[in-house]
């Protein structure tokens, strides 16, 4: 019975160890440290983020909707996928504007070409509830594919999750 306890108490530290170490902006030995495949591309896909972003904290909706595609899939674990750019404007009004605000986590930004389309975007990011200002933001994973049409970058694809 003590070997047992004894087994499970390290098992369970072990595992701690493991959790604290490849948390998010954490590399495990087993991934490696990215590097831009296209430097261009992934200097201009952070600037869009900044400029969408940007848009959402000070609540500027049409420029927004200037960055969605007219196409847009949009993916929230907890919302499920909504497909109508005005709805999802009308979303971030009522929800967003005055109570939200989005920072994007240092060095979690990747950035990968895709061929003949535009490019993916990985990274991790914080929200901020204005309304509940103590309240801890824990960062979470999204994923952005985004369409260049002839140097005209648009959200195509957006997962979130939390």
């Amino acid at each position: 019975m003590k070997n047992s306890i004894k087994l499970l108490t390290l098992l369970f530290l072990i595992i701690s160890f493991i959790s604290c170490k490849t948390g998010p902006g954490k590399k495990s030995t087993q991934e490696r440290e990215y590097t831009p495949i296209d430097k261009k591309i992934f200097e201009e896909i952070k600037a869009m983020d900044k400029v969408f972003f940007d848009a959402y904290n000070n609540c500027d909706l049409e420029k927004q909707a200037l960055i969605y595609s007219d196409n847009i899939e949009f993916f929230h674990d907890k919302g499920g996928l909504m497909t109508s750019k005005k709805e999802i404007i009308e979303g971030t009004k009522r929800n967003i504007c005055g109570k939200v605000t989005r920072e994007l986590i240092d060095g979690s930004l990747e950035v990968y070409p895709i061929n003949n389309y535009g490019a993916v975007q990985i990274g991790y990011h914080k929200f901020y509830n204005n309304q509940e200002p103590n309240t801890e933001s824990i960062p979470s994973k999204f994923i952005t594919m985004w369409h260049n049409d002839n140097g005209d970058w648009k959200m195509a694809k957006v997962i979130s999750l939390h």
